[in-house]
């Protein structure tokens, strides 16, 4: 008995080594290898091929595809599929960093990459030899049908070759590499006009005996013109909207001030040709300046700032009231001050002394209407009529004889 379960133990684990044997097995032959050998190499500036070999385990006959994406800041970025062992990208250019570009690339069981069984990732950093820093402040003005590009050079004593390429929407526009062919310079400032049309991608490449620079320039346009009219208590704004991008929503930003009061900013969205309505303060003088940029839908343009516009005086506030408020309560309060004054001083004539009339009546009750006396002071006594001395001289008959005679 002991003897026979012995004998259906070890069969048991015997069957149960088997099938995990089986499952790793299948298991490990149902991811595909990973690929190997990956190496770089640069065809130019800006394009750069990068290949590897046939994945190790990889059966004969086996229909599988790679994957391959740029990771950046973590993220996985323009993810592609191919059946090929290299791809090529285009228009790799400094402005990425020091630490180059990292591809990821990894095997898919299906050739058309739709699949989940998926291999190992492998990764390769590429380096440019592009890393000589020689202009500064490269911008490019964008007309219909030409760019207007102007840049600042690090080093004066420098002879500098600029050179472009041309990506357009897709990649079958690739074209070659072509040389500045119309330079020109402006103060600190040196140019080169390019015949690329608006749409168009371009890389620039400037090169000199210090070394080479690669990027993507800067894409500017004109800074948008302001037209302002007053409409009733209101300021009516509009703007004539970029030559190029009639099919972007652009973004105005706006950044006025009046009566020397703190700046303000505002900003719009709109497409086609802008307007805008704000209040109107009619004693103020404003300022104002804008500019405008594409919104997420479409490439990396903007403008400066332009200059400053101005509508509108300022005029000094209406101080009537304010005068008024003032100056009558200041005159009241003298007049007040006066009256009171002169009140004052003369007293007397204004308001003069009344005898009591009850001591008039008790003089009269007790010394009788003939013996009554007036108290100095208690009835009024008329001032005395100046009399001039009358002189009377007798006259004789002798004197009115003589006089006769």
């Amino acid at each position: 008995m002991l003897e026979d379960m012995m004998g259906f133990t070890r069969k048991f684990l015997s069957f149960l080594t088997y099938n995990a044997i089986i499952m790793v097995c299948q298991c490990t032959a149902g991811h595909p290898p990973p690929p190997t050998g990956l190496t770089y190499k640069w065809l130019d500036a800006f394009t750069v091929n990068v290949s590897w070999k046939k994945p190790v385990g990889l059966l004969d006959g086996s229909e599988v595809g790679y994957k391959y994406f740029l990771m950046k800041n973590g993220t996985k970025e323009s993810l592609t599929c191919t059946q090929w062992r290299n791809f090529t990208e285009t228009c790799l250019t400094e402005e990425t960093g020091p630490s180059g570009w990292t591809y990821t690339i990894l095997t898919d069981g299906s050739p058309t990459c739709n699949s989940s069984n998926e291999s190992e990732a492998v990764s390769i950093n590429i380096i440019s030899n592009a890393t000589a820093k020689l202009v500064k402040d490269f911008k490019c003005f964008i007309y219909p049908n030409e760019l207007n590009c102007s840049w600042i050079p690090v080093h004066q004593n420098l002879n500098l070759t600029l050179s472009y390429r041309v990506y357009g929407r897709s990649q079958e526009l690739i074209e070659g590499l072509k040389v500045c062919d119309q330079p020109f310079s402006s103060g600190m400032r040196n140019g080169c006009t390019l015949k690329v049309a608006a749409e168009c991608d371009i890389c620039i490449l400037v090169d000199s005996e210090a070394g080479m620079s690669t990027f993507r320039p800067v894409l500017v346009v004109p800074s948008p013109k302001l037209h302002i009219r007053e409409d009733g208590d209101n300021l009516k704004l509009n703007w004539t909207p970029p030559e190029v991008g009639r099919d972007c929503v652009w973004i105005y930003e706006i950044r006025y001030k009046k009566c020397n009061e703190p700046q303000v900013l505002l900003n719009f969205t709109k497409k086609g040709e802008p307007t805008m309505q704000m209040a109107y303060d009619k004693r103020c003088l404003y300022e104002f300046q804008s500019k405008v940029m594409t919104g997420i839908y479409c490439k990396n343009i903007f403008s400066d700032f332009s200059e400053v516009v101005t509508y509108g005086t300022n005029k000094p506030l209406d101080r009537t009231l304010t005068v008024v408020a003032i100056v009558i309560p200041a005159i009241l309060s003298v007049c007040v001050i006066l009256s009171c004054y002169c009140f004052r001083r003369h007293s007397a004539i204004i308001c003069p002394i009344v005898p009591d009339p009850s001591a008039i009546f008790k003089e009269m009750m007790m010394n009788g209407n003939k013996e009554l006396k007036t108290t100095t002071g208690s009835l009024y006594t008329p001032v005395p009529e100046p009399i001039e001395p009358c002189n009377i001289t007798p006259v004789t008959e002798k004197t009115v004889l003589q006089q006769n005679s």
